[in-house]
């Protein structure tokens, strides 16, 4: 009896000892929170090739990825802070960061993750300065994208007007090309969607001015500098002379006063040639850098980047970080139209062949818009303030001494 007893209890501990053994086989599940559309490229090239691909090269992990709308995102990071049902990792517009970093939700990975430095010296410095908030990164640059040149071939062949390359020959081709056409219809040298940071800061830039110091908690003496305040004048007087326009309710739209001849430069990113082909086939367009003036030819920076959260499965989570900005997720996530931050990515054929390769040079040398929480405010205050300017209600230097003032209380909550 004692000796069926003891067999029991052996076999018992066997298979405890087997459980256990399972149990830490186990893989770690973390949960990735995009915004690929679901029915995307994007999203089948992540489900179907890249999680596969990382699962098999890491089996203590699996990953569960879960397709947001744009907004959607934002707001469910939001709402599971207090919760505490935040994912490990999520793909996030730059512009979320300083948000989410300010509410103590991100991992600082320059300070946790050993390998950082290695990992980062891989990827674009302009991309890696969307990661910066407090002197720490909070993320990696996923994709990039900027804004170019694009010209309606006919019209400046017809206004005789070259490409402009300077700030001066910029301003005096739009001068030029608005008019009026041989069907009397008005002309517009510019088009500009709008008056926020994402339209007016390459404009600010190039001019040699700026929002903020470099260390952004100061804006008086930046954003009111003498560089500044003529970009803003120089935009304001060429809206005045009827030259540019695209702001105001009831303009025509981009796309559609670009590819009928209405507008005849503009400044936009990659996702426009898509729109072009598509509803506009016909329309003659060449791209070039924007125009440099005392700053440089400075374009704006866009894109997304992965963020890890404070709830994360660190070591899961940062293994997927370095695969996801690594050259082969890079490659392929460059095969459905995202521009790679990866440098090795972005000398593979699939860039080099890609309609987006005319922007690869402007990313080089684009900036993005201030990294700090109160950015949404600012830019808020800036479209006021602009748009006081452009109306002659104040003076650019009026305004922008007002908003200067703005900036730096916002800048010190």
């Amino acid at each position: 009896m004692n000796k069926r007893i003891a067999a029991v209890l052996m076999a018992a501990v066997l298979c405890l000892g087997v459980g256990i053994v399972q149990a830490e086989s186990s893989p770690v599940t973390i949960n990735f929170w995009h915004h690929y559309s679901a029915q995307s490229a994007e999203n089948e090239t992540l489900v179907n090739i890249l999680i596969p691909k990382f699962e098999k090269e890491n089996p203590d992990v699996k990953v569960n990825a879960v397709s947001h709308e744009w907004a959607e995102l934002h707001d469910k990071v939001l709402v599971s802070v207090s919760s505490q049902s935040l994912p490990d990792v999520a793909r996030c517009d730059i512009a979320w960061l300083p948000e989410f970093q300010k509410m103590g939700v991100l991992v600082a990975l320059d300070e946790e993750m050993p390998d950082f430095k290695e990992v980062s010296s891989t990827l674009l410095d302009s991309a890696m300065s969307t990661t910066i908030i407090n002197g720490n990164h909070y993320a990696l640059p996923l994709n990039t994208n900027s804004k170019i040149l694009f010209y309606n071939t006919s019209m400046l062949e017809k206004a005789e007007v070259d490409v402009p390359v300077t700030m001066d020959q910029w301003v005096d081709a739009v001068r030029k090309l608005s008019g009026t056409n041989e069907n009397g219809q008005q002309t517009w040298g510019w088009n500009e969607p709008a008056l926020s940071g994402w339209n007016l800061c390459p404009f600010i830039w190039s001019f040699g001015g700026s929002l903020t110091n470099t260390e952004q908690t100061v804006a008086t003496g930046y954003v009111n500098s003498e560089e500044t305040v003529k970009a803003i004048d120089t935009f304001a007087v060429l809206y005045r002379e009827g030259a540019l326009t695209g702001f105001n309710s009831g303009d025509i739209p981009m796309t559609d006063g670009f590819g009928t001849g209405r507008y005849a430069m503009m400044l936009e990113g990659p996702w426009k040639t898509a729109e072009l082909t598509g509803a506009y086939p016909d329309v003659a367009y060449g791209t070039a850098p924007f125009p440099a003036g005392d700053g440089g030819s400075i374009s704006v920076l866009g894109g997304e980047d992965i963020a890890m959260f404070n709830v994360a499965n660190k070591d899961a989570a940062w293994r997927f970080m370095k695969f996801m900005t690594g050259e082969f997720a890079e490659t392929e996530m460059a095969k459905c139209g995202q521009i790679p931050v990866n440098k090795a990515a972005l000398q593979s054929d699939t860039v080099k062949d890609a309609p987006y390769a005319p922007f690869i040079e402007a990313i080089q040398t684009a900036k993005a818009r201030p990294t700090v929480a109160a950015w949404s405010e600012m830019d808020n205050e800036l479209n006021v303030a602009v748009t006081a300017v452009v109306n002659g209600d104040k003076t650019a230097q009026e305004a922008m001494d007002e908003l200067a003032a703005r900036f730096d209380a916002l800048l010190k909550q």
